[in-house]
């Protein structure tokens, strides 16, 4: 049976399409591992978003051409949106690779794969490289195909690659983006907005949620503009206001995040379902990229920094407790050090849960790019880290209002850092990591009770990043929240 390691580099929506190529290997009678050394086929689903991504995965493959030495068998892959902005020329200077595969073509991974498997393990040992034909490159046909449209089920394939107890699970309801933002080469390796329908996505999150997902996170590059061109409003309300209606009402469902929306897709309809559906947790992340009037509309982001305040104010009046989380670029080409003090102020005075912050890094291909007034790193990095500070100081003063309070956590499993303790995300995006509870102690119950469920947290105490806490009780079975009451009442800000 051959083995396959993935790698995958960057968003939400390169583990779902990892995950995707995972389903159709596995449908093909393929086993997963965790270690590339262990495989028989090596596949890295890259990013393009930032330099640092394109050069992770290029420095990673070019490791990886010592054990193409050792065992050279194994075919060694690029996957998505760095192989979607690179092509051929990827195959430069790195002759043990076998397949370039854009975004487009997932569904036709593990056909590709096995047509390479095939030919090495009957090629005399020491043939590295293949003629073209096994060199696959992306034709930019841009529509969603699901995998099992190719290997068979979306049931049987979900139920090979869920592991026990899975609490939560990503589910793709559209691809591709026409805003165009300077800075952004999503639109060139992604391909246009197109969307899945309602009753496919909710068919999907039912077979999800039969299988004991609690939490589904609906994924999109700008998820709130889900469906904006194939179909109409209704009832005033949408396609995406009537698509979270609709995986509202699946049974068993506990908890729907979606990501990443843009400000522009926030209209009324979202703020009202904010208001009154007690699934949407009270999480939303909100990109703002930059507080100064002046370099947003250089990023073609179609709203001013006081529109973003003012949205940011309607969403928290709409859900008590609400966390808001954000994107930040700094080094903008020509921003000034006015512009970057309106993104501090900004920064400081909206109290944002969490920020990523990034300096920022030319796309080829993009406008942002050529344009004039490039900014030096180093003063790309004096405001990187400044900006860091502000947030990190925020995010530790969050956790310090959150010891005493009792928290409710879907817990997802062994912490990362100390398998011997739990960890969980709170309905606010938080990670809590704690043990199992005294009852499983007293009885040498395992662990693995806990995974999946709902668990009130007393937190006990707070780092910079998790919040660490002792359960008290599973929580109640419907997992819903009062809309009147203060979820985390006590805290502003939020711990990642």
């Amino acid at each position: 049976m051959p083995k396959f390691f993935i790698k995958t580099y960057g968003c939400q929506m390169n583990e779902r399409d990892s995950e995707q190529v995972a389903h159709s290997l596995l449908a093909r009678g393929y086993q997963r591992v965790s270690k590339e050394s262990e495989a028989d086929v090596v596949l890295l689903n890259t990013c393009s978003v930032r330099d640092t991504a394109d050069q992770k995965a290029l420095g990673k493959m070019g490791m990886l051409g010592r054990l193409a030495k050792e065992r050279p068998h194994v075919v060694f892959g690029f996957l998505g949106c760095m192989a979607q902005a690179r092509g051929g020329e990827l195959l430069k200077g790195l002759p043990h690779v076998d397949l370039v595969l854009g975004t487009q073509k997932f569904h036709r991974v593990a056909e590709y794969v096995e047509e390479l498997v095939a030919k090495k393990t009957t090629r005399a040992a020491g043939i590295i490289r293949h003629s073209p034909d096994y060199s696959r490159m992306d034709d930019l046909r841009f529509s969603i195909v699901d995998v099992a449209e190719e290997t068979g089920s979306q049931s049987t394939i979900r139920e090979q690659q869920l592991t026990p107890r899975q609490a939560t699970a990503f589910v793709s309801i559209m691809q591709g983006c026409n805003m165009h933002c300077t800075f952004c080469i999503v639109p060139q390796t992604r391909g246009a907005e197109r969307s899945r329908s309602i009753g496919e996505i909710v068919t999907e999150v039912r077979d999800l949620v039969s299988r004991g997902v609690k939490e589904i996170t609906l994924l999109g590059q700008i998820v709130n503009l889900y469906g904006r061109h194939e179909f109409p409003k209704i009832d005033n309300k949408s396609p995406f206001v009537r698509l979270l209606e609709t995986v509202h009402e699946v049974e068993g469902l506990k908890r729907l995040r979606f990501t990443s929306p843009h400000p522009i897709g926030f209209r009324d309809d979202l703020i009202d379902a904010i208001s009154r559906l007690p699934k949407l947790t009270e999480h939303v992340h909100l990109p703002l990229q930059s507080g100064s009037n002046r370099i947003l509309k250089a990023m073609h982001r179609a709203y001013t920094a006081e529109k973003y305040v003012d949205l940011v104010r309607r969403i928290r009046r709409a859900r008590d407790g609400i966390a808001i989380t954000t994107d930040i670029i700094v080094g903008f080409p020509g921003e000034t050090e006015d512009d970057y003090k309106r993104t501090r102020d900004l920064v400081e005075e909206i109290q944002f849960d969490n920020a990523f912050v990034f300096r920022y890094s030319p796309r080829r291909d993009t406008s942002a790019a050529e344009m004039t007034g490039q900014i030096d790193e180093r003063t790309k990095e004096e405001r990187n880290q400044d900006l860091l500070r502000l947030v990190n100081e925020s995010t530790r003063r969050a956790g310090e209002r959150l010891v005493g309070q009792r928290v409710e956590v879907l817990c997802e499993g062994p912490s990362k850092t100390n398998p011997a303790r739990l960890m969980g995300r709170t309905r606010t995006n938080k990670i809590a990591v704690f043990p199992p509870s005294p009852r499983l102690r007293r009885t040498g119950e395992g662990d693995n009770e806990l995974i999946g469920e709902l668990v009130d947290i007393q937190i006990e105490r707070a780092n910079g990043f998790s919040l660490y806490g002792t359960p008290i009780k599973v929580a109640h079975a419907s997992g819903l929240p009062s809309l009147e009451r203060k979820p985390e009442a006590c805290a502003t800000l939020a711990i990642f």
